[in-house]
């Protein structure tokens, strides 16, 4: 029996689109004369829907799309990911579910029993669960289809003072009594550094734990600010992985079931690093936002510093330096090299860019405000942020003339810290690094240096510095980076108490500081632009806390 695997990049809400897609690949494995041809969770409307789900449209269209699906599967099994409405007196009014499509007809729909509501997810708030887990029958073959967490249930609580498992029940425990040849998960997992190995780890289990092939299919592309790497799997029954998809790229293979445990394993994409992939992921997430939001050209701050050049050259390679424009707004304080960096980079980059000063801007404001500040103003933070705020109002000003969709370029370190001027660089329609720590923005910039000077080496080498008083530097108001990210990564990944941390031998004021800081920052998060998510725990729809809290 052949089966096709199509790895496709969804769009949420586009059914059409999608749609198009599956139809497109279902043509061709029957061309290619495959027997099945499987997509991915909620193919047809795209993962996560969200509260889209709550629109009767939205599932009537969706449901139509199956229809339109179905004509098409005359002498072929299709395998595609959609909602489904539940008919029951009780419980939510849809399920996620696998519906199997043959010879123009929906043959079984399969639901998903384990609903993730942790981190990014929110299944149950949709969704009901499915209790009595089937195996399908296609073409002869018993064959166990999951739906993503199905085959998780034995991860731990995400928790640092919780070992239990998180799910009390397994569906494959279930299908295995069916005596199934084949395990089949269609999946919409997310990309994050860490992701990669747990999944295999995942797959391999299941495959040798139940001695029986595994078919995993994933997705890929960005929807908002979570982004899918793919990397669709084929697992043999001794659970060795012998095939891999591409990553961060549609892809479209066919494979035989009797020929899986024949096929060498291999060692998936070794030799890609953790920096390559957030590098990968991030031109992807950029890529994504734009085509997906209708948007062709993108604006931001150049200031000289690391973190814009990093934004300038990611933007570059996803959109094309031609599509990026740069503003370089140098205050009285700014260096002159800040400036010729900045210029150096935007020509690499084939960036256009313009240079306008905000002294004058900034002594406007000063002397607005001379009125209502106190006749012995001294220089402090105000007169720091009027500087950042000016920065903010030119940006978007560009952004409302010319229609660019200007990108923010703060990092994960500072958005942690709060160390950020709301509506000046905390502006933007996508925060491309604030999942990116600034020792990782360091790593991210040498990686994109590896064959030739793109970021000139002067900015990266040089102190950090916001430039907005006289020798002014990061350090100044924050422990250096290779202590505060970690100590960030602690508290906020790992989720370890001021007293854990403390015990690894940081300074206790230094951790004392950044905590809370991190605790009263959260008013300043919740007003950034959308975060794209390449870390276990990101700011924005995964990690959620009170505004108003009050724990340190």
């Amino acid at each position: 029996m052949k089966i096709a695997i199509a790895q496709h990049n969804y769009h949420v809400g586009n059914i059409t689109a999608n749609t198009k897609k599956i139809i497109e690949s279902i043509e061709k494995a029957k061309s290619q004369s495959a027997d099945i041809v499987i997509f991915s969770e909620l193919a047809i409307c795209g993962y996560p829907p969200q509260d889209l789900l709550e629109q009767k449209g939205f599932i009537e269209l969706s449901q139509k799309a199956i229809n339109n699906i179905l004509i098409h599967t005359q002498g072929i099994t299709a395998i595609v990911g959609a909602p489904s409405i539940n008919n029951a007196e009780e419980g939510k009014r849809l399920y996620n579910s696998a519906y199997i499509l043959q010879n123009e007809q929906i043959k079984k729909i399969v639901h998903k029993s384990l609903l993730p509501t942790y981190d990014i997810f929110d299944e149950y708030r949709y969704f009901e669960p499915n209790d009595i887990p089937e195996t399908v029958e296609i073409n002869g073959h018993p064959i166990a289809v999951t739906i993503c967490e199905d085959i998780w249930e034995e991860q731990p609580v995400d928790q640092p003072f919780a070992q239990s498992r998180l799910y009390k029940k397994a569906p494959m425990k279930k299908l295995i009594a069916n005596q199934p040849e084949l395990i089949i998960n269609i999946a919409a997992s997310p990309f994050s550094y860490n992701q990669e190995e747990k999944r295999k780890d995942i797959l391999r289990r299941n495959a040798y734990e139940y001695q029986l092939p595994l078919i995993y299919v994933n997705q890929i592309g960005s929807n908002t600010d979570i982004i899918f790497d793919g990397a669709s799997k084929v697992v043999n029954d001794n659970g060795e992985i012998v095939a891999q998809l591409k990553r961060f790229e549609e892809d479209f293979q066919i494979f035989s079931l009797q020929k899986i445990n024949k096929i060498k394993p291999i060692k998936a994409y070794e030799g890609d690093s953790r920096i390559k992939q957030i590098h990968d992921a991030l031109v992807l997430g950029i890529r994504d936002y734009f085509q997906k939001s209708g948007f062709k050209k993108a604006v931001l701050g150049l200031s000289g510093g690391i973190d814009s050049a990093l934004v300038a050259a990611l933007a570059a390679k996803a959109l094309g330096g031609e599509n990026v424009h740069g503003l370089l707004m140098p205050s009285k304080f700014s260096s002159d090299h800040s400036v010729k960096d900045a210029e150096q980079l935007a020509i690499k980059l084939g960036m256009t860019y313009n240079i306008v000063p905000i002294k004058d801007i900034y002594s406007s404001i000063n002397e607005a405000m001379k009125p209502v500040f106190p006749t012995d103003n001294q220089f402090d933070v105000t007169e720091e942020n009027m500087q950042a705020r000016s920065r903010g109002l030119l940006l978007m000003a560009y952004s409302n003339k010319y229609g660019n969709m200007l990108l923010n370029t703060s990092n994960k370190s500072e958005a942690a810290v709060g160390y950020s001027t709301l509506y000046g660089d905390t502006n933007g329609g996508l925060s491309p690094i604030g999942d990116v720590y600034k020792t990782d923005v360091y790593k991210l910039c040498e990686y994109i240096n590896t064959t030739e000077e793109i970021i000139p080496w002067n900015t990266i080498n040089k102190p950090p510095s916001a430039e907005l008083r006289p020798d002014q530097q990061d350090s100044d108001s924050l422990p250096e980076y290779n202590v505060l990210d970690k100590i960030l990564f602690e508290f906020i990944e790992r989720k370890q108490s001021v007293d854990d941390i403390i015990t690894q031998g940081f300074k206790s004021e230094d951790v004392k500081k950044v905590t809370r800081l991190v605790n009263t920052s959260e008013y300043k998060r919740f007003q950034f632009p959308p975060i794209l998510r390449v870390s276990s725990k990101a700011f924005g729809l995964g990690r959620r806390y009170p505004i108003v809290a009050k724990f340190e």
